[in-house]
């Protein structure tokens, strides 16, 4: 079934949909015709009724129309739509360590994933303890369709439908087989997909009954073999974003100032000390090569650009994944005003992601901190190298690149549904009612290995010597410990060796398992009714209403790995979540005809909803939505909403037992990329110690060379906070659609929406923190900060979360439609459709200045899609253009075309000036054959001319990340078979 609303905003969507959605388009003067007299519930309002018209816009997208599409996952189906935003946990973000990395979730009008509401059957999916839905747990191929509210609906569904609702429909009502294969690759040859299913079901006279089973794989892609993101910042600037974690160790002298070759004093008479590396063949763009003996002082020089380390020859740019999915659903009609229904569906995904070895240094843990001890036979200035005068060597660096950091999810999705549904007639009127549970459990088992085992490195960097067999041993030779891996046992470790210092067995040993659980429940009872009270004065219509109660339990845990959680391992520690509410909530909405088939209002209807809320640990509150639909006449219809929203805070906001993070900063009192002028920021730096000249320094020691670079100390993040309160937000929406009468086929639509979402519950970031601090003197956040007092810099800062500022959305849907007659070579038809977002403002606290990131990266003002369809008998073909405008990036000292961009023009700009990006046009092919024997075949092609996107410079957390995940890189082919039985 596709729901007509006549002012659909039609999304970017590859080819085939585009066309294939168009029944989503009706035009206005088809409004009072209804195909059917089925009483329909349509997403965003829970009155069923004849007249699927409403007045908020619901895009509905068939099983059919996601077949054509050649994609197998509803994440990237909706990725495609011309309002959703970048995830948040994309397959590109392999950097991310969160639970959610791996799965797939949309985001619309980029207001976050946990604000837009996923339902399926029309009832709340399983979410993470963050809020996430990951949408990777329900396979295409059991979709009979997809309806997408593009209004916020908290009135009608309660928490979370602030940005808009996705209501996915599984399969029923399915008669005999169906099965279907898909391969699809990346013209490169890597990133293949492949997706198997099968869907059986057998209808009766009082039954049915459907089962599905599906299969999905997707292989990853690496970061290497692509010329963009083969290094740090882009394929332009080989050695700019190389990291100072070499996988040559390195280690900061630590003999006394002024003693000869261990360092220089500046031209501040500071002493500083020289860091020295083990001399090596090889650099940082050949293979490792071979390094000298590491206990021998002369066989080190100062650091230098060979020494460090292109650490995206590690990382992938995808991931892969693999999933699994059980389905069935069954309805029973006890008589036919009753009837039972019930749905269960277990879904079972693993995800792998690497990312480069370890940057290990002495401080990785900055509460365990581990030397190379004097007595060491590996360290160059210890008691082998200089008898009876040998030193600890404190500060030190390598990466353990040989111990690539891979990270495996599993994640088990467990939903099931059970309804008793009836209607009756009363005063000769129809009502609908149902009552049923709703149970959904989310589990994670997260595993990975490449982090340190810090006890194990203390004893391998401990104590060692050399035995009888002439090999190193840990210990003395008066208490030796057995040489191994096991219990008791070690294998000491040539940390400044290098790449040819390291045995397999002090990898080994150093080596660290790690396994993390993690649970998200909820338990739904739901009751509802609706039906029509009483007919209208002047033939207007039914006078309708809907109302129901539902009583709401969620509670969950994150149980990080054990050792970890210790301090124990260079894995960030966590400490534990565990949390749990309840809620309890009403709702009435009232469908109100008021004019029908009068001069100047053919129709005028009004539809109002409100819902309270009581939540155990946040209280109550009482929501309500507005919204009109008027038709002057048969040709034109206009709308408008007004709605009220809100979102609980997740049991990771208030719960959250909060982990370490290698934190992207600015230190202020940097005399480079700091606010030194600032008069208050300059007086406390100086209040500090710290000479005019301060630098913030990178893992090296070196000073930093751009704005927000990560910190060399784990600071403490995403503590929950009890006291939170849910957000609310305010939406408005207004549009009209045209179909002009004397033009067959035509529909022009506009539509305007602006979203405004206040109380934002916010994770708290490091600058935030500082800047409070520096700026506005808040005692509680110069608090929650410390420095290092010999060198000044950051070491330790905490922060969590809390309801600051405000974000708002603003902007236009415009979409031209046109249909031609049938001809004697097809039929053709053309679908146009844009998004302007004329503002996407932050505010960072109530009474701040607002950024606008309108025009900036993730955020184009235009993204629009031409899509051209041919169609003649069992032939189909469809040609689409995905148009992503361009954006403003930071200014660097390559790339620098609007030098004279000052930050007041609104927005971020990276200082002074800006450097703009063109805009970027895709092409998308497909065809469909329908065979005689009830099979079909589509073939078709993503990017066609394969186009590459612009990286930025926003995002500095290495390559992977550095491509908008909304945008291909490569021309991707497909082939897709179905056949029905």
């Amino acid at each position: 079934m596709n729901v007509r609303t006549p002012a659909v905003r039609l999304g970017l969507l590859p080819a085939g949909i585009a066309l294939a959605l168009a029944p989503a388009f009706a035009s206005a003067q088809e409004a009072s015709a209804p195909t059917t007299l089925d009483r329909l519930e349509v997403t965003g309002s829970r009155i069923r009724s004849v007249d699927v018209e409403t007045s908020q816009p619901v895009l509905t997208v068939s099983h059919e129309d996601i077949q054509r599409s050649g994609l197998v996952s509803v994440g990237d189906l909706l990725q495609n739509l011309s309002v959703a935003g970048t995830q948040t946990y994309s397959k590109a973000a392999v950097l991310a360590s969160n639970p959610e990395q791996g799965g797939q979730y949309v985001s619309l009008y980029n207001l976050g994933e946990q604000r837009t509401l996923v339902l399926v059957n029309g009832k709340r999916w399983s979410t993470s303890l963050a809020g996430f839905t990951d949408m990777s747990t329900i396979p295409t191929s059991l979709i009979e369709r997809v309806e997408v509210l593009k209004d916020g609906a908290s009135a009608i569904y309660g928490s979370d439908a602030i940005a808009g609702v996705v209501n996915i429909i599984l399969r029923k009502n399915f008669d005999g087989a169906e099965a279907s294969a898909y391969y699809g690759q990346n013209s490169r040859g890597d990133g293949s997909k492949t997706q198997y299913s099968l869907t059986l079901g057998a209808t009766g006279e009082r039954s049915s009954i459907v089962f599905g089973a599906n299969y999905i794989k997707e292989d990853p892609v690496w970061a290497k073999d692509r010329g963009l993101t083969q290094y740090t910042y882009g394929q332009g600037s080989p050695t700019a974003g190389l990291s100072p974690a070499g996988p040559w160790g390195r280690f900061t002298d630590p003999r006394a100032a002024g003693t000869p070759g261990a360092g220089s004093y500046n031209e501040d008479g500071d002493w500083e000390a020289n860091t020295w590396v083990i001399n090596h063949t090889g650099s940082w763009n050949t293979p490792v090569g071979v390094g000298q003996p590491s206990n021998n002082l002369n066989n080190y020089h100062t650091i230098g650009l060979d020494d460090y380390y292109n650490a995206s020859q590690q990382m992938m740019l995808n991931q892969g994944a693999e999933s699994k999915t059980m389905f069935t659903s069954a309805t029973y009609d006890i008589n036919d005003n009753l009837r039972l229904k019930s749905t269960a569906m277990y879904s079972e995904r693993d995800s792998k992601r690497q990312i480069a070895g370890y940057p290990l240094t002495g401080t990785s843990q900055p509460t365990y901190p581990i030397v190379i001890s004097k007595d060491s036979v590996y360290n160059p200035l210890g008691n082998w190298a200089n008898p009876g005068a040998g030193v600890d060597i404190t500060s030190w660096g390598r990466r353990i690149f040989e111990l690539p950091r891979v990270t495996q999810n599993n994640v088990k999705s467990l939903h099931f549904d059970a309804a008793l549904e009836g209607n009756f007639d009363f005063n000769n009127r129809p009502f609908d009612w149902d009552v049923g549970i709703n149970y959904n459990q989310y589990d994670v088992t997260q595993t990975s290995t490449g982090n340190i085992n810090l006890l194990a490195l203390k004893n391998a960097l401990g104590p060692s010597f050399i035995n009888g067999s002439g090999v190193a041993q840990c210990g003395t030779a008066a208490n030796p410990i057995d040489l191994g891996v096991g219990p008791g046992r070690c294998t000491p470790f040539d940390l400044l060796g290098g790449a040819t210092g390291a045995t397999p067995n002090a990898l080994q040993y150093i080596n660290t398992l790690l396994n993390s659980t993690g649970q998200s429940k909820s338990k739904q009872y739901f009751a509802n009714i609706t039906g029509s009270l009483f007919d209208m004065p002047g033939n207007a219509g039914e006078f309708a209403f809907a109302a129901g109660y539902e009583h709401r339990e969620v509670s969950g845990y994150n149980h990080p790995d054990a050792l970890s959680s210790a301090g124990y391992t260079t894995e960030l520690a966590a400490n534990p979540t565990d949390g749990k509410y309840k809620t309890n909530e009403f709702y009435l909405e009232l469908m109100v005809p008021l004019l029908r088939d009068l001069p100047g209002a053919k129709e005028l209807s009004l539809d109002v909803a409100s819902r309270y809320s009581d939540y155990d640990k946040f209280g109550n509150t009482i929501n309500s939505k507005f919204s009109v639909t008027w038709k002057p006449i048969d040709d034109l219809l206009v709308r408008a909403t007004y709605g009220e929203g809100f979102r609980a805070p997740t049991l990771d906001d208030t719960f959250g037992g909060g982990s370490q993070t290698f934190d992207d900063f600015t230190d202020p009192c940097d005399a480079v990329f700091g606010q030194r002028s600032n008069g208050a920021v300059a007086a406390r730096c100086a209040a500090e110690g710290l000479a005019p000249g301060f630098r913030q320094t990178d893992a090296a020691g070196r000073p930093v060379s751009a704005r927000d670079t990560q910190g060399n100390a784990p600071f403490q993040s995403g503590v929950g906070n009890d006291s939170l309160q849910p957000e609310t937000s305010k939406t408005r929406t207004a549009g009209l659609v045209w179909s002009p009468s004397f033009v067959s086929g035509l529909n022009v639509s506009l539509d305007w929406y602006k979203i405004t979402v206040d109380n934002v519950i916010t994770a708290v970031s490091a600058n935030y923190v500082l800047n409070q601090c520096y700026q506005n003197a808040s005692a509680q956040f110069c608090g929650q900060y410390g420095r290092d007092p010999v060198t000044g810099q950051v070491n330790s800062l905490s922060r969590g979360n809390a309801n600051l500022g405000s974000m708002e959305t603003e902007g236009y849907n415009f979409g031209v439609r046109y249909r031609l007659p049938e001809y004697s070579f097809g039929t053709l038809s053309f679908n146009l459709d844009t998004n302007y977002l004329s503002s996407f403002r932050q505010q960072a606290t109530k009474g701040a200045a607002w950024d606008d990131y309108a025009g900036y990266w993730n955020f184009p003002r235009v993204r629009g899609t031409l899509a051209s369809t041919w169609t003649k008998g069992d032939l189909s073909a469809t040609w689409t253009m995905r148009y992503y405008g361009g954006f403003r990036d930071y200014c660097t000292e390559d790339e620098c075309n609007e030098p004279g961009y000052l930050t007041e023009n609104g927005g971020w700009s990276g200082g002074e000036g800006a450097n703009k990006k063109g805009a970027i046009v895709y092409h998308d092919i497909s065809a469909t054959w329908q065979a005689p024997w009830n099979g079909s075949v589509t073939v078709g092609a993503r990017n066609v001319f394969g186009k590459t996107p612009p990286i930025t410079q926003a995002v500095t957390n290495g390559s992977a990340v550095q491509l908008d995940p909304m945008l291909d890189y490569d021309r991707f082919l497909f082939v897709q078979y179905n056949q029905r039985f």
